[in-house]
Order: structure tokens, then C-alpha cells, then sequence
């Protein structure tokens, strides 16, 4: 088992789309990367205010297969927050976006002196960050307030592997409460909604992500699939599938169509991409640049 410690919230100045942006890193995306950063010297402080940053957490275990925790307890918490009424949050595909432009990796994100620069990049007022170590689960979050330097709260949640969706919940609402973000007994009950209770379908959907993120579209369609397949009521993934055909970016189409469709009475009700939207993003596959010299998981 493993330990997840080391988290931190930093406060930054704030610009951010209040649409969720899907999990496709598209040519325009990197495109805006790449401009914020040859105008990074020129930002300037603005008056929006509720922004928040989640950055990827940094495995420290030695166990490559825990990787696919990095991006996923990222997307569970990104995925919640984006519910949280007058919360404004940063998309994931602009932090992939902005690693790769900056070349640091996932774990170079949350050093000492990169995290701040990436968020005040990113326009976040706050950041939020980890690392995972050795030893059962547990979740420590330093909440930090950088115009008076000093740590405001430092949230714990703890608990076994098979309870990490149970434990990004304590997280998310520990995280709201530092904000001191006021939400109604009716948007803490949505807020409760489980991604899943299956670890096998998060994880993956975790590799599906990660496979987008390089490029391989048709591995993260396969992964995709497979999770919808363990929970059809997953969160995320019939969006991303979605969004994969409507793009034209696998050559899968009719099967992963004919899935969707066996499914849509059961779609997760945490879903937040319909086609509709992902043809309103990107209305052509060209807008995607695939990585090269992609790796399957084994």
C-alpha cells in the first residue's frame, strides 16, 4: 500500500474558462501554452478571485504501476470542483498542456520553485498538489496563503488502497472548507457522487487519460471502453469516448459508437462532456497534434 502525502494549496492570480475543456490536448491548446509562456514576464495581477489549479501528484513509490494515480486523483478532484457552484476551475488539458510546453514531467511541477511560477501561469488563485509515498494511503494537504506566507489548515484523510474514491471525497470537501466556500446540504449531496466505487474501472480510466495525454487515441479508446465496460456509470470516460469519435481521432468508431449506445440509459450521471460540446471545441481532427513514440501499458 501507499502513501499520499506533502499536498499543498498556493494562492496565485487568477484566469481561467469556466468550461470544462474535455481531456483531448488539441493543437490550440498547446498553442495557448506555448503564448503564456513568451508572455509570462507581462501578466499582470487581475480581480478575479475563486480560481483554483489542481497539478499532478508525484509518485514516489518506485512502483511505475501506481503512475496512473498521478493524473487520476488530479482528474477525480478537478472533476468535483468543476461542480462546485461559483468555483472557477483550471482545465486539465491547460496543465498537460503546460508541462509538456515547459518540459518539467509531472513530478517537476510540484517542486519548490516551479510550483508558483506554474500557477501564476495558469492564473490560479490557489494550487493544489501532492506526492504519493509508501504505506497505506493517506492524504495530507498543506493549505497555504502566499501573500502572508504561512499555512492556513492542513487536512488528513487516510484509509486502504480499495477506499481511494472515498478518500479524494474527504479531500474535496476538507479543500472547500479552507477555501471557505459556502455550499448547500443539496450540492454536498451531488458533491458525494462517487466516480466509481471500482477500482479497476478507475485505474482505467486513469491509463485512458494518460494515453490520450501522449497521443495514442486508440489505446485510450480501448481503455475506455474497458472501463465503461467494469461501470457503465463511470464518470468521465463515455465523455472522453465521445469526444474521441466526434473528433475523428480513432478508427473505432462504429464499436465504440455501438457502446455508447448499449449504454446510454446507464451513462454516469457525473458526466460532463456531450458531443455537443466536443464539437463545439474542436470541430476538426487537425486540431490534434498525436505524440510521437507512444507505449503501450503492459
Amino acid at each position: 500500500m501507499y502513501h499520499i502525502v506533502g499536498m499543498f494549496l498556493l494562492v496565485f492570480i487568477p484566469l481561467v474558462s469556466p468550461l470544462w475543456a474535455g481531456e483531448v490536448v488539441t493543437q490550440n491548446i498547446k498553442q495557448w501554452a506555448k503564448k503564456a509562456l513568451e508572455e509570462e514576464k507581462a501578466l499582470r495581477p487581475i480581480e478575479a478571485r475563486n480560481t483554483v489549479a489542481v497539478l499532478y501528484f508525484e509518485n514516489k513509490t518506485g512502483k511505475s504501476e501506481l503512475d496512473p494515480l498521478q493524473k487520476g486523483l488530479t482528474l477525480m478532484l478537478i472533476t468535483d470542483l468543476f461542480n462546485v457552484k461559483g468555483l472557477q476551475v483550471v482545465e486539465r488539458v491547460k496543465l498537460q498542456a503546460l508541462v509538456e510546453e515547459m518540459g518539467f514531467g509531472t513530478s517537476g511541477l510540484v517542486e519548490a520553485g516551479n510550483a508558483p511560477r506554474v500557477g501564476r501561469i495558469l492564473g490560479a488563485r490557489w494550487l493544489i498538489g501532492g506526492e504519493i509515498t509508501r504505506g497505506s494511503i493517506k492524504i495530507q494537504s498543506n493549505v497555504l496563503d502566499v501573500g502572508e506566507k504561512k499555512i492556513i489548515g492542513q487536512p488528513i484523510v487516510m484509509g486502504e488502497m480499495e477506499d481511494l474514491f472515498r478518500l479524494e471525497k474527504g479531500l474535496l470537501f476538507e479543500i472547500i472548507n479552507f477555501l471557505k466556500i459556502d455550499i448547500t446540504h443539496q450540492e454536498k449531496e451531488e458533491l458525494r457522487r462517487y466516480c466509481s466505487t471500482n477500482i479497476r474501472a478507475l485505474n482505467l480510466l486513469f491509463r485512458g487519460i494518460d494515453a490520450s495525454d501522449r497521443g495514442n487515441y486508440e489505446m485510450a479508446a480501448q481503455f475506455y471502453e474497458s472501463a465503461l465496460k467494469e461501470d457503465p456509470k463511470i464518470c468521465i470516460a463515455r465523455g472522453a469516448l465521445q469526444e474521441l469519435i466526434h473528433l475523428r481521432l480513432i478508427k473505432s468508431q462504429k464499436r465504440s459508437r455501438e457502446l455508447l449506445n448499449s449504454l446510454r440509459d446507464r451513462s454516469s450521471l457525473t458526466d460532463q462532456l456531450t458531443p455537443e460540446d466536443s464539437t463545439r471545441r474542436i470541430r476538426t481532427p487537425n486540431d490534434t497534434t498525436p505524440s510521437q513514440g507512444e507505449r503501450p501499458y503492459n
